[in-house]
Formats: C-alpha cells, structure tokens, sequence
C-alpha cells in the first residue's frame, strides 16, 4: 500500500546539499553515443501487474518476492518465475510485469539469483519495468537512500538489460522527498548518464508518490519517455464514480499518450463486486472509475499488486507446490474490470 500524498514537502538544507552533490557527481556514466529519437509513444502496449516482496518492496536488505526465497539457486528462481508468469498470461491476460529493486538486491549476491526472475519474464515476452525503491523505517522518506550504492545499482542493472528490449527502467519509485523541481532534475540527470538507452525504454515517475505526471510531461529534458502515475481509492473516504474520473484526469492533464498507470489497485480479497454499480460503496466507485478511463484514453496499466502475499488488494494467490507455484485469481470481477482498462472484456451494466 501507498501512504496517503501529502503536499509537497520543504527539502533540509542537508538534503539540498545531498542533491547537489548527486546531480553533480553520479557514478561511472554508461551514456555512450546519445540514442535516437523515440518512435511514437504507445502505452496501451503495457498490460500488467506488480510482483512485490511481502513488505511492500521497502526494505534495508534485498527485496525477495512473494513465493520465492533468498535461499533460491538461479536455476530455483528462474523454474518459480517462469511459472508465476505464465499465470499472470493465463489467469489475467498480463504481458508487462513490474518488479522492485535497491542496492542490497543487486549490489550483493543475490543478483545472481534474482536476475533470473526478469531473465524468465523477458523469455517469455513479458515486458519488465525495474524500478528502484527506497528502504524502510528512517530511510522511507521519498529520497533516495544512498547515492554511493544507487549509482553502481544502476550501472549493473544498465550494464546486464540494455540490450535487452523487453526490460524498462524507473529510475525512483514515489519520490515523494524531492520537490517537482528536483525531481526533473535527478531524471535527467539519470537520462544523461545512461544516454544509451532508448529514452522508450525509461519511465519517469511523476512527482510526489507518482500522484501527478504534469511537471514531468512539461519539461523538455524528458521528452520521449513513458510517464509513471500511481492512483488510489484509498487515498479519498469517499468519491463518486464522475469524482474518481475527474481527479485521476487532473493528475493525467494532456500527458495520457505518455503515460502508464504502473500502480493502481483496490481491495479484493474482502468479496467487493467491480461488475456491478454500487454507488455508495467508494472502492467500486474508483475501480470502474479508473479502468473505464485508462481504456477511454489507450492508456497502459499494471496493477498494484498482481501478487505480494498478506495484501487484502493483491489479485492473484500462491496455490500447489511452492517449489513450482501456480496462481488463483482472488475476485474475478477484479480481473474483468483489468481485461476491460485493457481493451477487451465488458462494460459495467447497472
């Protein structure tokens, strides 16, 4: 889950020097000639859901997602992998999985094992967005934890994927610390180091907890990248459906042929009906709401979260032998309203 978005926060001066020091000096640059141009920018092409760890993805130690373990050869994970994807493909239709990452998880040993989780989605034609995400406690507060460990994460994640055009890198999930000013400038500070890859392979989160895509849609420096906007139900006690809608088209503002909805989700596992119109109830409100105008606008979405276990909002479900897992989807109403932000299934019907 998401904290509630708060306003913008003020940066310490510390913090301030901090980012100074980061945009003026990041780690060993990969950027090589500048890429070219990017093609016409289609996000509808994003079908997907979020693999998470069990905490959330905030952690002071590597992230290890829901069925898996850190004990896990390559050989474990890319078996355990390969079938959680094929049941995100066959229970809901995804093509795109998000995955976390921090230093921990690739700067130490368990790269070499977790590497086969995005090896695995990438053969079997999923796209993999990566996306770096802070630690916990004292170190959750929406900056990034430790330039001197973030840059060489990068470097290796940059090094091992670009070539490979399945995968697509976030470079800060929910950077909620920075000011939308200092945002922009640490994106394309990330875009200058790493020119080499195609600007469409890279989602620029918008500001705040991803909450609005219009500051990073304006600024120049980022042009030809996909935006990354989350949006929850939670976040109001109540909206009507028209509310929902005008609130998430606000935080969208023209940007929508850029921008991809990379979280979004609701309650499932307490038995709500998302097929069915029910107005005083404020989750089946924004969930109609939400997947109604992704499909309005051909905007790409990927649910928060396709699987983290213990998540009363998670879609899917560990079933059969955990040494190769299978997946049940938890409401199925939840997966029709995803089969229908996605261009297919049926409209809601009072």
């Amino acid at each position: 889950m998401r904290p509630t978005p708060a306003g913008t926060r003020r940066t310490p001066r510390l913090r301030a020097a901090l980012l100074a020091l980061l945009i003026a000096g990041a780690g060993t640059s990969l950027s090589g000639a500048p890429a070219q141009a990017a093609p016409r920018m289609d996000t509808s092409q994003f079908k997907g859901v979020n693999w998470a760890d069990p905490r959330d993805n905030f952690a002071d130690d590597p992230v290890v997602l829901s069925g898996l373990s850190l004990s896990d050869s390559y050989a474990q994970t890319y078996t355990k992998s390969s079938r959680v994807i094929s049941a995100f493909r066959a229970n809901l239709g995804a093509n795109t999985v998000r995955l976390p990452i921090n230093p921990y998880t690739v700067n130490g040993t368990y790269w070499k094992s977790y590497r086969a989780v995005i090896d695995a989605a990438s053969a079997k034609g999923f796209k993999v967005i990566l996306s770096y995400w802070e630690g916990t406690g004292p170190r959750k507060d929406g900056f990034i934890d430790d330039q001197a460990t973030y840059w060489p994460m990068w470097n290796t994640v940059v090094k091992a994927y670009k070539s490979d055009r399945n995968v697509y890198f976030e470079p800060m999930n929910e950077p909620h610390g920075y000011t939308d000013t200092e945002w922009a400038d640490l994106a394309a500070k990330w875009l200058d180091t790493y020119a080499s890859v195609p600007r469409n392979r890279v989602f620029v989160s918008g500001a705040g907890y991803n909450d609005h895509v219009t500051t990073v849609c304006a600024d120049p420096r980022l042009k030809g990248t996909y935006l990354s906007l989350h949006h929850y139900g939670f976040w109001k006690e109540y909206a009507t459906y028209d509310q929902w809608v005008a609130d998430l088209k606000v935080r969208i503002g023209d940007c929508a042929n850029r921008t991809v909805a990379d979280e979004f989700g609701a309650h499932m596992t307490t038995g709500f009906d998302y097929n069915k119109p029910a107005p005083d109830n404020n989750f089946v409100n924004y969930m109609q709401a939400v997947t109604d105008t992704f499909r309005e606008l051909k905007m790409g979405s990927v649910y928060w979260p396709g699987l983290r276990t213990g998540d009363t909002y998670s879609l899917q479900t560990l079933t059969g032998d955990p040494s190769r897992p299978w997946l049940a989807t938890t409401n199925q109403s939840g997966a029709d309203r995803l089969a229908w932000a996605w261009g297919r299934g049926k409209a809601v019907r009072p």
